[in-house]
């Protein structure tokens, strides 16, 4: 009996022990952080995933949302138009979406306000054949312009032919809708317009078909953020905190494409959509173009400049893209 006593004895003291150990790791895991709890947040893509939304992939592989105690749900948008609705409707939380569409949407009295500029500078180019005796905006007159019937658009061009100093009413738009790349390679257009020079460009020249561009911004168009981040009024305004710690994210995010670009790249590729596949020589390229355009020189990642909204407000409104008076201080926010 004493000799089984003692048995019992050490068991329960072994046991008690593996108990005691399995206490003290429960206590380390919690006090690591890995069972913090983590804020959920919906961000809509203003299309598929390419190179652009490298340091968004970057941002969540490499853990930075985590560290800010975010868990950021990416999305693609079923169509182009989704994401400052979905936003304006408090369906999703942010999105990527374009400057002039912001100020467009909040002439329409749609409550959106964007909260960082993403690419500094406009994407959206004319594009003309390398051989094109098209040399400067003017020379389109007499010709056909291939768009995808944006009024944005128009306004771009007819302001670019002006500025030239040519006759704006002696060109002819051309509505492709998104069939760019073929209306240019089948020459159905004399050039393009809404098209990128990330994409479509490249696209282009790949396909044996070399493109030149002109840029708005050197012909009258105000040097607008091509993209931006946005938010619903109601919900910068409630969850100003949450936006700030997903910008300390995406700053993180950016910071390490730029230094790691490479990287960056293979992370983003790992989360294409089947539905749009990637070519890694195009979005290598797209990156090369992007990264330049995003920085802010002295300020940081995603600052937005007031004087840059003023201007792109009072072109909109001169060229009759906006109809009332939008005030563009209230159309942005810096974190």
């Amino acid at each position: 009996m004493k000799k089984s006593a003692i048995i019992m004895i050490s068991l329960l003291l072994l046991i008690l022990s593996a108990c005691g150990k399995n206490d003290q790791s429960a206590t380390k895991k919690s006090t690591s952080g890995t069972d913090q709890k983590l804020e959920k947040v919906s961000l809509m893509l203003d299309w598929y995933p390419n190179a652009v939304h490298s340091f968004l992939y970057a941002a969540e592989e490499k853990g930075y949302f985590k560290e800010q105690g975010l868990d950021v749900d990416i999305q693609m948008p079923a169509d182009t138009n989704d994401p400052l609705k979905l936003v304006a409707a408090n369906q999703v939380d942010m999105a990527l979406s374009y400057q002039p569409q912001v100020l467009v949407a909040r002439g329409e009295d749609i409550p959106v306000k964007s909260f960082a500029a993403i690419v500094r500078h406009p994407l959206n180019q004319l594009m003309v054949p390398a051989d094109s005796s098209i040399k400067s905006p003017k020379d389109l007159a007499g010709k056909t312009i291939g768009y995808p019937s944006i009024p944005l658009d128009e306004a771009i061009v007819q302001s670019m032919v002006k500025a030239d100093g040519g006759d704006a009413s002696k060109i002819k738009m051309v509505d492709v809708g998104w069939d760019l790349i073929p209306a240019m390679a089948t020459k159905k257009t004399n050039a393009l317009i809404g098209g990128y020079i990330n994409h479509e460009k490249l696209l282009l020249d790949k396909e044996g078909h070399p493109m030149r561009t002109l840029n708005p911004a050197d012909y009258g168009v105000p040097d607008y953020y091509e993209l931006v981040l946005v938010g619903s009024e109601k919900e910068l305004k409630a969850k100003q905190e949450v936006f700030k710690k997903f910008m300390t994210a995406v700053r993180e995010g950016q910071k390490y494409v730029q230094d790691h670009p490479e990287d960056g790249l293979s992370i983003l590729l790992k989360h294409e959509d089947k539905s749009s596949p990637l070519e890694k020589d195009i979005e290598t390229k797209s990156l090369n173009i992007l990264l330049p355009l995003m920085e802010a020189k002295d300020k940081s990642f995603g600052y937005q400049d007031p004087q840059t909204w003023s201007q792109v407000a009072q072109w909109l409104k001169d060229n009759k893209v906006i109809k009332s008076n939008v005030k563009a201080e209230d159309a942005f926010i810096n974190f």
